[in-house]
């Protein structure tokens, strides 16, 4: 028996990357996966039904059980859509997660409208739209006495939550609001039987490689004949196991790269300076670094 046997598990950015080492083990391990991939550039521009249907096939010539999804999950009624298919298609929904991403770098004062929209309309918006809309089947699930056994695993990064990244505003603040919306998140549906955890993963794929300075370094070590650390198939067993009945875990994030995954732990106190009366400028100047 699989891990995951019997779970139905939606799959965000499925067609490419990570996304689709995460439905090819899930698959392997028992689940029935709706693999979600518009099928857009980098930066989220155009459709193509190739990627996700080419997943499909691939668990299917294996054995496994998975359908397309086309969803635009920056939409609330494709996100919607996207929930809708799992049940009709599965009868059941399990697992979510959030994967989906593009990027439109740019340094701040050059940086326009429709590039900050786009970014944090597909990571952070994409997240929550998803989200909310399983949030709501599990919920009515678990009020008629059926309560759900769920999980969630959304996707941070690095970029917003542990290494800031110039040129990536849009990103970063995306990626650091998901680690926050699922803290929120894991903290308002515990009642209903669900989990929810992030991942910062770091590993090789178009977004990544498309990041300035990221990309020779990964391709470089492509060429090691040992263990490929930025193999994006390294990222995906521990969102499995997020994922499994075997986790009792919730609200956390964890870093993950090669051989190491670890917990990161948010905003917290460094040093605190007091008064006993009102501030003055001139005091916060001499006591504050």
């Amino acid at each position: 028996m699989g891990a995951l046997d019997g779970k139905v598990a939606i799959v965000t950015g499925a067609g490419r990357g990570i996304g689709r080492e995460h439905s090819l083990l899930f698959a392997s391990l028992g689940a029935s996966v709706v693999v979600n991939d518009l099928g857009s550039s980098n930066a989220g521009e155009g459709a193509d039904a190739g990627p996700a249907a080419d997943v499909v096939a691939e668990i299917e010539s294996a054995g496994g059980r998975a359908v397309a999804n086309r969803a635009n999950v920056a939409e609330w009624d494709g996100a919607k859509a996207l929930v809708d298919q799992a049940l009709a298609e599965f009868g059941r929904l399990d697992v979510v997660v959030n994967n989906a991403g593009i990027l439109r770098d740019g340094f701040i004062p050059s940086l326009d409208e429709s590039q900050w929209d786009a970014v944090i309309g597909v990571h952070l918006k994409g997240h929550f739209n998803v989200l909310r809309h399983a949030a709501a089947h599990w919920k009515a699930e678990s009020k008629a006495g059926r309560q759900p056994q769920a999980a969630v695993v959304n996707t941070a990064s690095a970029s917003g939550v542990t290494l800031p990244n110039a040129g990536q505003s849009n990103y970063g603040a995306a990626k650091a609001a998901i680690a926050a919306l699922t803290q929120v998140a894991a903290e308002e549906l515990d009642r209903y039987g669900v989990r929810v955890n992030a991942i910062a993963p770091i590993a090789r794929t178009r977004l990544t490689l498309a990041t300035p300075g990221m990309g020779a370094i990964m391709e470089a070590a492509m060429e090691d004949e040992g263990f490929d650390a930025f193999s994006p198939a390294n990222i995906s067993p521990v969102v499995a196991y997020l994922a499994s009945d075997l986790c009792a875990i919730t609200g956390k994030v964890f870093a993950v790269q090669g051989g190491a995954i670890s917990e990161l732990a948010g905003w917290h106190d460094v040093k605190t300076i007091e008064t006993d009366g009102p501030w003055t400028v001139d005091d916060i100047a001499a006591r504050l670094p």
